[in-house]
C-alpha cells in the first residue's frame, strides 16, 4: 500500500493536461486525453495499422513522438513509407519539441536532394546527416539564445527513428529507447521478442569502453556517482541530440548552473549526436513493432512486451502497454495501481518516468505494393498545450 506520507502531499484530483494536434477535439490526426494520459487507439499508416499513447509523470512533459505516413522526401516521386520518432527530453522539454519539428523534415529535405533513379527509397547516410542536421539546427538555437537562457545548453534528447520503406526497416538510435520487433516463429507458433537496438547509456560496459577509447586522456570519462554509472558524473547516455554544454566547450560556463560545469575544458564534444543505425529486409513473419522510451523497459522485458501485443486487441494495445508498465512500477512499491494512477504530475516522477509508447503493426500485403500510396497521416504526442 502506498505510504500515508506520500498520499498526504497528493491532490485529490488529477489537472488535466491535453497534449497533440486537434486532441481536444478527438480528431483523426490528434488524439484524446485523459489527465496525464494521451492516446490514439488505433489508425492506419501506409504499411499497416498503430496504437501510440504517452504517460506523464514529470511536472512538464519531456517525452514528445511522432509517426508520419506517406512521402519520405520533398519529391512528389520519392519514396513512400511511415517515420516512427520516439524522443526522450531531458532537463526539459526544448530539445525534444525541437526534434519533432525538424528531424523529419530534414530527411525529406536531404533524401529528396539525394534522390536518384539508382536510390529508390530511403538510406542509412540520408539519416545520420538528417540527425546531424538537425543536431546543428538546435545547437545554433542555444547560441542564440545562450545570454538570455543559458540553461536551454543542458537541455537534451534521446532519439530513436524507425522508418518502414521500400520492404526495408531503418532504426536510428541516439540514447537510450528501444525497439522491439515481434517475429512470428511459426515452427512452434510463437512470437519472438528480436530487440533492434541497443542502448548508448554508461551502466553498458560496452558504452563505458566505447567513452574510454574515444578518450583516452581522460580517466574520469565515465564517473561511478550513487552506484550509476554517468558520462562526466553528469549524464548516463552519451548520445543525444543536444546537451550543447557536453558538446562544445563555450557553452560548458557561466552563466550556466555550476552543477552542469566541468572543471577543466575539452577540445572535442564528450556526447555524441550521430545515431547508431542498423538496416533491416523485412519478412512476412515480421508482425509488428514496439518503440518505447526507456520508462516502459524499466518495467517489462522486451519478451512481456511482445506477449502482452500478441495477446490483446490491436485497439489500444499501447495504452496496455502503458498499463502493464505502471503495474509494475506500482508493484514494486508495494502499492495498488489504482493508488499511483491517484498520483499528480511532478509526485509521480518518484514511481515512474514519462513513458511513450507507438505500436507499430505490418502488413506484409501492403508493402509488396510498392506503387501503393497509403494514407496521408502525421501524428504527435506528447505536445502540452
Amino acid at each position: 500500500m502506498v505510504s500515508t506520507a506520500w498520499m498526504k502531499i497528493v491532490p485529490p484530483c488529477w489537472r488535466p493536461t491535453v497534449y497533440g494536434e486537434n486532441s481536444s477535439r478527438g480528431g483523426d490526426n490528434g488524439g484524446r486525453a485523459d489527465g496525464l494520459l494521451w492516446y490514439k487507439d488505433s489508425g492506419y499508416h501506409v504499411n499497416g495499422e498503430f496504437s501510440m499513447a504517452v504517460i506523464q509523470a514529470n511536472n512538464v512533459l519531456e517525452d514528445y513522438s511522432q509517426l508520419e505516413s506517406g512521402p519520405m522526401s520533398s519529391l512528389e516521386s520519392g519514396p513512400q513509407g511511415t517515420f516512427v520518432g520516439v524522443y526522450d527530453g531531458h532537463g526539459g522539454p526544448e530539445a525534444a519539441r525541437f526534434v519533432t519539428e525538424h528531424l523529419f523534415n530534414n530527411i525529406k529535405t536531404i533524401n529528396g536532394a539525394e534522390f536518384t533513379s539508382e536510390n529508390h527509397g530511403m538510406s542509412a547516410d540520408v539519416v545520420t546527416k538528417a540527425f546531424l542536421a538537425t543536431e546543428e539546427e538546435f545547437l545554433s538555437l542555444v547560441k542564440r539564445q545562450w545570454l538570455n537562457k543559458p540553461q536551454i545548453a543542458s537541455v537534451g534528447a534521446c532519439c530513436l527513428v524507425g522508418i518502414v520503406c521500400g520492404g526495408f526497416l531503418y532504426i536510428a538510435n541516439a540514447g537510450d529507447s528501444r525497439v522491439v520487433l515481434g517475429r512470428l516463429q511459426r515452427t512452434v507458433k510463437e512470437v519472438k521478442a528480436v530487440q533492434l537496438s541497443y542502448e548508448h547509456n554508461a551502466c553498458m560496459e560496452s558504452v563505458r569502453e566505447e567513452l574510454h577509447s574515444l578518450h583516452p586522456n581522460d580517466p574520469q570519462i565515465v564517473v561511478l556517482k550513487h552506484k550509476v554509472w554517468r558520462v562526466k558524473g553528469l549524464i548516463q547516455v552519451s548520445r543525444s541530440i543536444g546537451d550543447a554544454y557536453l558538446k562544445r566547450a563555450e557553452f560548458n560556463r557561466e552563466p550556466l548552473l555550476p552543477k552542469f560545469r566541468l572543471h577543466e575544458s575539452f577540445d572535442k564534444p564528450i556526447l555524441q549526436a550521430e545515431p547508431t543505425i542498423s538496416v533491416h529486409k523485412l519478412h512476412p513473419d515480421d508482425e509488428f513493432l514496439i518503440f518505447a522510451s526507456d520508462g516502459l523497459w524499466e518495467h517489462l522485458s522486451n519478451q512481456d512486451a511482445v506477449d502482452i501485443v500478441h495477446n490483446s486487441p490491436r485497439n489500444g494495445i499501447a495504452r496496455r502497454l502503458l498499463k502493464a508498465a505502471l503495474e509494475e512500477a506500482a508493484k514494486k512499491r508495494e502499492m495498488r495501481y489504482s493508488d499511483l494512477k491517484k498520483i499528480d504530475r511532478g509526485v509521480r516522477r518518484h514511481f515512474h518516468d514519462d513513458i511513450t509508447v507507438i505500436v507499430l503493426f505490418l502488413d506484409s500485403n501492403l508493402m509488396s505494393r510498392s506503387s501503393f500510396h497509403g494514407p496521408l497521416l502525421s501524428v504527435r504526442g506528447g505536445c502540452t498545450s
